[in-house]
């Protein structure tokens, strides 16, 4: 459908302005009208050549998810009506394919669908958690409440998110570096060498001779190096995508020796962090549970919490599950079942949440402080290792002419 945009007055003489979805400019003027609006002026958005090609569109960051549910939170809070809140934030909303979707979401509602319905149209914005978060505040009451339970959980997700990347982020770095620089002087330096090499008239030190092996070899077969790599990472998604292969993965990350340790306590952090909030805003723990593993991103978790949950559907509690998966600490599970006894377990699983945020933190900082000095010797000793291979013909010929 075309876009227009359009300008008006309230009927307090409030200038607004903002554009708007629908089939004919008709249709704007009864949406308007029906709104409280007088037009002053109206025109169709001119088309953008680019707009219905999905790589030249702007991406939804979660960040603009987040500003969106504070920002609704507290227009709710000061009694706007929710059409004329998506109307607002659609107008302030810098992000082009973000204010589409908003526009889209008020168009909905205007047609007398739900919020929570309107925004299950947009998957790829709006994930499972957000969607039932909304639909129990609509059903409490409570929606400016639950935005901002949402704004806050996924500030703090986005932080440990962050902290995680940027743990993985040195060391991966590091090792493309590394990677880079070695295939750069076998398919460059190397052979300026090896011609230098081949008129000094007797055999080549072994790790020069195996140096000069390996650069003929990159230069013969670099283009089906590439290839292969291409169709390693290709044949790597596929098999990731499916059930067998991303539970064999999933299960070989956790036990990695450093990174799996970080990633298992991630797990209960952001396990924790988003049951609690789900159960404080009044959603059944089974139905949290089964969003929960939905959103764990790991399949081996994924597949405990699944079981977890139909241990408590056949009127066990959540803490004999969970101890038997093997995945969350023995403390974890007994401040559960405390929460479960004493009826306090949202709160209780927020402290652990908390917790394990700065377990996180503590971890992040240990890992890198033990990689920064291995990957700089690493690094060193693969460039440093070669630039010795390719001189040591040269600091045998002046021993020999000494």
């Amino acid at each position: 459908m075309p876009v227009y945009l359009w300008e008006g007055t309230t009927r307090k003489n409030e200038e607004r302005k903002g554009e708007l979805e629908a089939p004919d400019e008709s249709a704007v003027r009864v949406i308007l009208r029906r709104q409280g609006v007088r037009l002053t002026n109206i025109k169709k958005k001119p088309k953008d050549l680019l707009e219905d090609i999905p790589f030249f569109q702007e991406k939804v960051k979660e960040k603009d998810v987040v500003i969106f549910a504070r920002q609704f939170a507290t227009m709710i809070n000061a009694g706007l009506p929710i059409i004329q809140c998506l109307e607002l934030l659609s107008s302030e909303e810098p992000n082009k394919t973000f204010k589409k979707i908003i526009i889209a979401i008020k168009d909905d509602i205007e047609g007398g669908v739900s919020l929570s319905d309107a925004l299950k149209k947009h998957p790829d914005v709006f994930d499972e958690l957000f969607i039932n978060l909304v639909a129990a505040g609509e059903a409490g009451g409570i929606l400016d409440v639950i935005l901002n339970r949402l704004s806050a959980y996924m500030e703090k997700a986005m932080k440990l998110k962050a902290k995680v990347k940027g743990a993985m982020t040195y060391p991966a770095a590091t090792l493309v570096i590394a990677m880079a620089v070695t295939i750069l002087l076998l398919y460059k330096v190397v052979p300026v060498f090896e011609d230098m090499f081949s008129g000094f008239g007797h055999a080549l030190p072994g790790p020069t001779q195996v140096l000069v092996n390996m650069s003929g070899f990159v230069q013969h077969n670099i283009l089906y190096m590439i290839a292969g790599l291409v169709i390693a990472v290709i044949a790597y998604k596929r098999y990731y995508k499916t059930e067998r292969g991303r539970l064999q993965i999933d299960t070989l990350v956790l036990k990695a020796p450093v990174f799996g340790i970080l990633l298992k306590k991630v797990a209960v952090a952001k396990f924790s962090r988003t049951l609690s909030t789900m159960m404080s805003s009044g959603v059944p723990i089974l139905d949290g549970l089964e969003i929960v593993s939905k959103t764990a991103g790991n399949k081996v978790v994924e597949n405990a919490l699944m079981e977890t949950r139909k241990s408590i559907s056949e009127g066990k509690t959540i803490a004999e599950p969970l101890s038997e998966s093997g995945i969350f600490p023995s403390m974890v599970v007994s401040m559960i079942s405390v929460g479960e006894n004493t009826g306090a377990l949202d709160a209780m699983l927020g402290k652990i949440a908390d917790f394990y945020d700065d377990e996180v933190d503590s971890a992040v900082d240990a890992m890198t402080a033990l990689l920064e000095p291995f990957m700089l010797v690493f690094l060193g000793g693969v460039v440093g290792g070669m630039l010795i291979a390719l001189y040591l013909p040269i600091f045998s010929m002046a021993g020999a002419i000494q």
